[in-house]
């Protein structure tokens, strides 16, 4: 007899993709949920995690395993929810880039936590290159990514990205090569920066490289480089930059799915994105030769 709570610390193992992090998850010490893990293989009579220098990595008979026990964990969900007729219970686990966690995230958990405080949420912070792989590896559930093209079906809300400086007028827009601070090359807001400057044939250099959000907006603050970042997730105290730079382009907010037939945990969650999302309003900076009025934080 396989223990659900057993199978539940398994998938949280797999998907964490280390002992370590999964046991402060689960609110275990890691000897004790590496006892778990033996027992379970011992149950099974398979190896199902293979131990190395990273953490851990599922053989094909964890994968084969981690299938079943998320469909029974979700099945078990549902089964309990429809029985009592209570609020979901259960966990999920979401990824989104930086900007979108400051920007969205507290109204969006908010409201959905409040409808369904029996649910279990995990966050995690990174960008669009590196979520979809998670996703893949079931690492989470569900993540809020980047489109470059925001006319596609599955957008949500289209954001656009903007320049940002510490004055409309900065000092370093009289550089012979403007320097930028900018994300990972593979960002979409990288590529954008790049491709508005050669297209309009203006020199500039990446000066400063972080796939941190507050590292680029601290860069931005000093006055050393230009950022670029979504129109959202610019600070009040920084300024969007029009003047004598070209014009970005929008990008589209999606959401991906790890398994093509969700939980219903996250489909409720997907579905409440869904209908929040296009609705919050914006952080939207002082624009040179812009007022203030109806300006409003979406937090």
């Amino acid at each position: 007899m396989l223990d659900l709570a057993l199978l539940k610390n398994f998938v949280i193992c797999a998907r964490a993709g280390s002992i370590s992090l999964a046991s402060q998850q689960v609110g275990r010490t890691q000897p004790a949920l590496s006892m778990q893990m033996h027992r379970l293989e011992q149950l099974l009579g398979q190896t199902l995690l293979r131990r190395t220098g990273a953490g851990v990595r599922l053989t094909a008979a964890g994968e084969k395993l981690l299938t079943h026990a998320e469909a029974l964990l979700a099945q078990h969900d549902e089964i309990f929810a429809d029985m009592n007729g209570t609020a979901l219970k259960g966990s999920l686990s979401l990824g989104c880039p930086e900007d979108y966690s400051i920007a969205f995230l507290p109204a969006l958990l908010k409201g959905f936590c409040a409808l369904h405080p029996d649910v279990e949420l995990r966050m995690i912070c990174a960008p669009t290159f590196e979520l979809r792989p998670m996703l893949r590896r079931r690492q989470i559930d569900m993540a809020l990514v980047s489109l470059a093209d925001p006319q596609n079906a599955s957008v949500i809300r289209k954001e656009r990205f903007v320049w940002v400086a510490n004055s409309a007028t900065p000092a370093i827009l009289q550089s012979s090569h403007l320097p930028l601070a900018l994300s990972a090359p593979v960002t979409l807001d990288h590529r954008a920066a790049c491709d508005a400057m050669e297209t309009v044939n203006r020199r500039y250099r990446v000066a400063y490289a972080s796939n941190s959000l507050a590292g680029l907006i601290a860069i931005a603050r000093s006055g050393h480089a230009i950022s670029v970042l979504t129109r959202t997730a610019v600070p009040t105290d920084l300024s969007i930059v029009t003047e004598g730079l070209p014009p970005l382009p929008e990008i589209g907010i999606a959401l991906e799915f790890a398994d093509e037939r969700p939980s219903s945990i996250v489909k409720a969650f997907a579905d409440h994105i869904r209908e929040v999302l296009p609705t919050l309003g914006d952080a939207s900076p002082t624009v040179a030769g812009e007022g203030t009025e109806g300006l409003r934080h979406p937090l």
